[in-house]
């Protein structure tokens, strides 16, 4: 087997799995939390734009599928991102590794895709584990924070952004990739005049050399390496590498920021977990 998609995929996933934290440091810089996503994939889709300009004849005849991507994978981008900046990071990634789940039911009802009895098992699995992190039976009570419902629709689209990409395979990756650069632009965009606040521009050129750098080097990679190794390699394969993004976003949470989890969000973490694992084991 050749082993450099396997190293590509699990370097991607590592660098997804510290997202947060060139996130928050930026919004420390002054970058707040939506303007900072609409800059970041602006400036993504300006540099992809010149080596996709010969892509350009597929656009009129899959408009369909590139306009999905643009809403349903920029919206993921724009709600994973802000939920990162302000929310807590494990509580935050965990919740939007329910991905299996929506992706398990995006795909019956869209794709036409059998569910076996152990997919049913690892979203039932799933389903319970969220149950637990929202706070069980108290989240009738108090209902979820704004940031979990971030976190949870940010899943929820990504796997029904996967879903259009599943259907679209004779659409080049790299076109949809720059639709969904030019969505979350847009739609961080379409934000930010909706509030009517003055977007703050006033950071130093140090703060926006930082913010070139991690949109530039740090996402192009995360992104076109996660694709580029996901087409190298068996679906189970990188379904259970893709995991080590959860693990390193909870181990380096709880490293830096010293997060912890509570005892019943911890079995709810670990159910969710579970579930990663059989859909990452029935794929292969």
């Amino acid at each position: 087997m050749n082993a450099l998609p396997v190293v590509v995929l699990f370097g991607a996933s590592i660098l997804w799995g510290l997202t947060w934290l060139p996130l928050k440091y930026l919004n420390q810089l002054g970058f707040d939390g939506i303007p900072l996503t609409m800059f970041v994939y602006l400036l993504m889709f300006v540099l992809i734009v010149p080596f996709v300009w010969g892509q350009r004849r597929f656009v009129t005849s899959n408009w369909k599928a590139l306009v999905g991507v643009a809403l349903l994978g920029g919206g993921a981008q724009l709600a994973f991102n802000t939920a990162l900046i302000y929310g807590d990071v494990i509580r935050v990634m965990v919740l939007f590794y329910l991905v299996p789940i929506w992706g398990v039911l995006g795909g019956r009802i869209f794709l036409r895709e059998q569910v076996d009895n152990w997919r049913w098992l690892g979203v039932g699995l799933a389903i319970i584990g969220a149950f637990l992190i929202v706070g069980g039976f108290n989240a009738f009570i108090t209902p979820p924070s704004w940031i979990d419902v971030l976190a949870l629709m940010s899943g929820f689209l990504f796997a029904m952004n996967n879903v259009v990409f599943r259907a679209s395979q004779n659409v080049p990756v790299r076109l949809k990739l720059t639709s969904m650069f030019l969505g979350a632009s847009v739609l961080a965009g379409s934000v930010v005049a909706f509030q009517g606040e003055a977007v703050n521009m006033n950071q130093d050129w140090e703060s926006w050399g930082v913010l070139f750098l991690y949109a530039a080097v740090w996402m192009m990679v995360a992104n076109f390496g996660t694709q580029w190794a996901v087409t190298h390699m068996e679906t189970g394969r990188s379904s259970i590498i893709v995991i080590m993004e959860l693990v390193t976003a909870v181990v380096s949470a709880s490293l830096i920021l010293g997060e912890t989890m509570a005892s019943v969000e911890m079995v709810g973490g670990s159910l969710i977990l579970l579930a990663a694992f059989i859909e990452a084991r029935r794929a292969k």
